[in-house]
């Protein structure tokens, strides 16, 4: 709080207007300092994950990569080789600099960024609003905000495109990029390109799936083929909560064939 503080004093030092807001609600600016510092954590995780995710599609259209275990192994190492990356924040004003996340913090992108977005996207999330009811008397969510289970794992492709689902906006962006073997397998479905958007929303969610497994194999205590039993135990301890979660989600439809 202090580095915020002396960095909030420093931008606002000329403007009598924004200081007396901070004098009258001093949290307000704290807030948006904070607000500014998840930004910049998620970008860089991002910059990260996107490099990542470039270096993938250059591999298969190189034929390097062929199947999903290749894909989850791909994934894997880019995350432990990221894993302890330093997420740190600093900002300049008229000329000093403010480190409001110093690398002495310890923050990593694994335990701090990584993990924390599968957590809240892919497995937590929120309903979208048209989807359920919010009105308590329906019961159609839970009491508890840790029960939710609305994330990228759980969600219904099928809304797509309907009024109010934000991830319409973002599939309508994405069905502009598709490469050309990719939008001529979406042709060979039974609706062809009329329902593109459930079906890049469908890859995506897979997509996700991977990433999932990916992590949680990254995170493991002990090589996923390690060969000695008490390692194993202690590997099949660790998914065990994890895949209790999976069970209500997507996994089993989007392994069918054809899907």
């Amino acid at each position: 709080m202090r580095v915020c503080e002396a960095a909030i004093q420093a931008k606002i030092r000329r403007n009598p207007i924004l200081q007396g807001l901070h004098r009258l609600f001093p949290d307000f600016l704290p807030e948006q300092v904070r607000q500014s510092a998840y930004i910049r954590g998620l970008g860089q995780f991002w910059t990260i994950m996107s490099e990542m995710f470039l270096t993938l599609s250059d591999r298969y259209d190189a034929g390097d990569i062929s199947s999903i275990p290749a894909v989850v192994d791909h994934v894997k190492a880019g995350l432990v080789a990221a894993a302890n990356v330093p997420i740190t924040f600093a900002v300049t004003i008229n000329d000093d600099q403010y480190d409001l996340i110093p690398e002495s913090a310890g923050l990593t992108f694994l335990a701090d960024t990584a993990i924390p977005y599968v957590e809240a996207v892919f497995f937590r999330g929120t309903p979208f609003l048209g989807t359920v009811s919010y009105n308590a008397q329906a019961q159609q969510i839970p009491v508890e905000q840790g029960l939710f289970a609305y994330g990228a794992l759980y969600a219904d492709p099928v809304p797509i495109g309907g009024s109010g689902i934000p991830p319409t906006l973002l599939m309508q962006d994405m069905r502009h990029y598709l490469p050309p073997y990719l939008r001529d397998y979406y042709r060979q479905g039974l609706r062809g390109e009329d329902d593109i958007r459930v079906q890049i929303c469908q890859s995506f969610q897979k997509s996700m799936f991977c990433v999932t497994s990916a992590a949680l194999q990254g995170l493991l205590p002990h090589s996923p083929n390690t060969l000695v039993p008490e390692e194993q135990a202690a590997n099949q301890a660790f998914l065990a909560d994890w895949m209790d979660r999976l069970m209500s989600s997507r996994l089993a439809v989007v392994q069918l064939p054809g899907r």
